[in-house]
């Protein structure tokens, strides 16, 4: 599932990481073609490199640790 404020589809990641990885667009050309900002544009098409297309699916926002989390007593 998409998050409903996500400018971009799983699928429309997928395409904007390959501009830029495989065909070799400029990031801001393609933020500026996908309507989005290039530090996002940058952000999709870095994990595309490092995880390929699994890493265009939606993360958790859930902290992975929690140093500071009070005690379950």
């Amino acid at each position: 599932m998409v998050h409903r404020n996500a400018p971009l589809t799983p699928t429309g990641r997928l395409r904007l990481a390959r501009c830029v990885v495989e065909d070799g667009w400029n990031v801001r050309r393609a933020a500026e073609r996908f309507q989005v900002a290039h530090t996002t544009a940058a952000r999709w098409a870095g994990r595309y490199r490092h995880g390929g297309e699994q890493a265009m699916d939606d993360r958790s926002s859930r902290p992975r640790h929690s140093p500071q989390r009070t005690s379950r007593v």
